[in-house]
This record gives C-alpha cells, sequence and structure tokens, in this order.
C-alpha cells in the first residue's frame, strides 16, 4: 500500500467516468490541488485532499509528489510501430509537389515498407521497436496498441504477430501493449482479389494464431479498392466465433458504411472517420464502439480533418491517437498531437484529455482505467510541471517522467 500525496494537480477525469466519456464539459475534468491518493496492488482506494487523508492510511509508505502534475494514463490506441525501412524521401517528394503515384514509381509507398519489413530480421525489428516504444514511453504513455500488417504474407505475419506479442512479455509492468492483427491491411500483387487473399492468409492466420491466444483484436482495412463490406463481414463473422474483439478501418477515403458496420458487430473502435455519414454517427452515439480519429495523418498528409464536433455533439465517444506509420504519420508523440488538435477539432481540455486517456482506453477494451477514481486501476502518467494546461499548452515539449520512478512504484 502506498500513499501519493502533495500532489500539485491531480486530473481524476471522475465525471468523464461518470459521464462514459461522452458529452463533457470542461468540469468534468475534475481538477485537484494539493491532493493525495491511496494505491494498493494496482488499484486506487482513496482520492482526496492532503489536508483530509484518513487517519487509517495517514502511517502508511508515502510519496510527496509536490512537483508532479498527474493524470490518467496516456494510452494511443492506434499505432503501426513495427515496420522495416526508411520513407522519409518521400515527405520531401510530397512537399515538391509529388503524388501518391510519382512516389510509388520512386520506390515509395505502403509496397516499399511490405519489402523493407520481409527483408528485415525478426531481431532487427524488435530491437527498432523496442527503441520506438521506449520513446513512446517518454512522453508519458502507458498503455500502447500496436498493429501487424506490414508482410502481407502468412509466414511473415505470423512472425510479427508473434513478435509484439514478444514485446508485450518485455514491456510487462511499465508499458501495457495491445496486439492487434491488420494481416488485412492491403491486397498483395499476386492475389487476384481481395476474397483471395482473406481466404488463403488473412483468416487461416488468424485461426492459428487464436490457437496462440496471443491477439487481442483483428482489425481491417474497409475501404474501396482494399477489403470491401463482405470480406470485412466474412473476417468479423470469424474473430466472432474465436470470441477475438474487433477493431476497424472506417470512413476513410469514402463513406462506406464502415461505422454502422463497427456498431453493428459491436467493434472496440472504428478508425479515421474522415467520411463518415451522420448515419454512421447516429449509430456510434447509441454503441459502446469508439470512434477514434488520427489527426496527425490528416496533418503529416495535408488532409482535412474529421469533423469532431459532429462525433462530439451527437454523444459519441471520442479518441484521439496517433496513427504512428512509415508512411502516412510518421510521428509518434500522441501528446503533441493533441495538442495541436484540440482547438482545430474544437474540443474542449476535458474532451482532448478524455480522447487520449478514458475513451482511449475503451477504444482497447479497457473500461477500469482512465480516470483517477476508488476501484479502478492504477494507472498514471506523471509530468513535472506547473499545472495540467501548461502539458498541451507547450506544443511540443516533453514534461513527462518515468511514472515508477517518480511514485517509487514497481510497477503500474
Amino acid at each position: 500500500m502506498k500513499l501519493l500525496k502533495n500532489i500539485k494537480e491531480l486530473a481524476t477525469l471522475e465525471g468523464a467516468f461518470q459521464k462514459d466519456g461522452r458529452s463533457l464539459s470542461p468540469s468534468d475534468l475534475g481538477i485537484k490541488k494539493a491532493a493525495a491518493l491511496v494505491i494498493d496492488q494496482g488499484k486506487i482506494l482513496w482520492v482526496g485532499q492532503s489536508d483530509q487523508i484518513p487517519q487509517e492510511y495517514s502511517n502508511i509508505s508515502s510519496v510527496d509528489c509536490s512537483q508532479y502534475v498527474i493524470t490518467p494514463q496516456i494510452v494511443d490506441s492506434h499505432t503501426h510501430t513495427v515496420f522495416g525501412g526508411n520513407r522519409a524521401f518521400e515527405y520531401s517528394m510530397r512537399l515538391n509537389g509529388a503524388d501518391y503515384e510519382a512516389i510509388a514509381n520512386a520506390g515509395g509507398g505502403i509496397l516499399s515498407t511490405m519489402e523493407n519489413t520481409k527483408k528485415e530480421s525478426e531481431e532487427q525489428l524488435f530491437k527498432d521497436a523496442c527503441e520506438r516504444i521506449e520513446r513512446i514511453h517518454s512522453y508519458g504513455v502507458g498503455t500502447l496498441e500496436i498493429k501487424s500488417g506490414y508482410a502481407l504474407d502468412y509466414e511473415k505475419e505470423k512472425e510479427i504477430s508473434r513478435l509484439i506479442h514478444k514485446l508485450k512479455q518485455h514491456f510487462s509492468g511499465k508499458v501495457e501493449i495491445f496486439n492487434t492483427y491488420l494481416a488485412a491491411h492491403a491486397v498483395p500483387k499476386n492475389f487476384k482479389s481481395s476474397k483471395e487473399y482473406l481466404d488463403s492468409v488473412v483468416i487461416p492466420l488468424l485461426i492459428e494464431l487464436s490457437d496462440e491466444n496471443i491477439i487481442d483484436a483483428v482489425d481491417i482495412f474497409h475501404e474501396q479498392g482494399y477489403f470491401d463490406e463482405s470480406d470485412t463481414r466474412s473476417l468479423f463473422n470469424k474473430a466472432k466465433e474465436l470470441n477475438i474483439p474487433i477493431k476497424i478501418h472506417a470512413d476513410e477515403f469514402n463513406d462506406n458504411n464502415g461505422a454502422a458496420i463497427a456498431c453493428e458487430y459491436e467493434a472496440l473502435s472504428c478508425d479515421h472517420l474522415l467520411q463518415t455519414s451522420k448515419k454512421g454517427i447516429e449509430e456510434l452515439s447509441r454503441s459502446k464502439t469508439v470512434a477514434t480519429l488520427l489527426p496527425g495523418t490528416a496533418f503529416f498528409l495535408g488532409k482535412k480533418l474529421a469533423n469532431a464536433r459532429e462525433f462530439l455533439d451527437a454523444g459519441a465517444k471520442v479518441a484521439l491517437a496517433s496513427d504512428y506509420n512509415p508512411g502516412s504519420c510518421h510521428c509518434d508523440n500522441l501528446v503533441l498531437l493533441a495538442s495541436l488538435a484540440g482547438k482545430n477539432l474544437e474540443m474542449n481540455i476535458t474532451e482532448v484529455w478524455a480522447a487520449i486517456t478514458l475513451n482511449g482506453a475503451a477504444a482497447l477494451g479497457r473500461y477500469n482505467q482512465g480516470a483517477i477514481a476508488k476501484g479502478l486501476d492504477a494507472k498514471f502518467s506523471v509530468f513535472k510541471c506547473n499545472s495540467l494546461d501548461e502539458i498541451i499548452y507547450s506544443w511540443g515539449r516533453n514534461f513527462a517522467v518515468n511514472p515508477q520512478q517518480a511514485l517509487d512504484l514497481e510497477e503500474l
């Protein structure tokens, strides 16, 4: 049991938690100054003011947190952190006016990542991923989703899913890693159709991996020219049969009814949502499925941002994630992206913080974290600064510190 006392500012998000992450007002941030927490065996036992600590906790081991701002743990619920190669030259080409076809002709695009990922040894992929995860963690992220999907053949996709599981074990107690199976990311050129690829690679491999019990969710890129509604339903039906949760890349380039399909299958989240119809937004507002917006991709590619207010005002649960990947958003700093996106997406302060904590956790099926209240998991992010406001006001400045070291805890 441990007492954290004299916390400079504590963002509880208790009001946001009580509202299920929907229709949030600034007061739902639940700021407490000179606050205190009692935690035991990974659970929060008590939350309050440092001058009101109950007698029963007054003599337990304590940590002075007067230098720190503490928030619910930051969650990045959509990343592609395992990949080979480097596509930096593409960004310069894009700035100079090149389109996707010109970049592909110059050896870029997703196919170049596929080729480089296939060529990379498992050891090197693991080493590179570890370096990326350490950097992501340094920004305050404590829960991280990682998708497969940059090999697109049976054996290498298997290797990457197993590698993500290995990363999960390696970072256990420091970063919780969520392993998402995205073999249905694109259709390799050696297959005649998306159905052929799905039936011969994606679904058979999913069945094999499900026996190993290492997959946390199944994802698919539901989009014209990639995987259609029939493909999506086929994969989702198999995932349901195997009792594996579902996520979906939906409505990015076109309104393909992806949000509605996600709600029908009770998906954990549907992500991108740049073209989602009013009907899809209404479906989300009545569903547990989280609407995950990825503003970094729009910034990186110079695209129009999703209309966050439509989702928020309808009562949908909205998360923000980085979409960190080698091609369309090579930015791994979710706190920076949320800082940049907040005003541009017309989100209030609680909506921003809930999007990267409470609702980000819900997008991974983690419903017992994302707020600081009695009975919830003791999962925190810790910042050495003057106030919560300072964190997203200071674009690109990193105030995060290691929670285990700062709070003298063995595990979070």
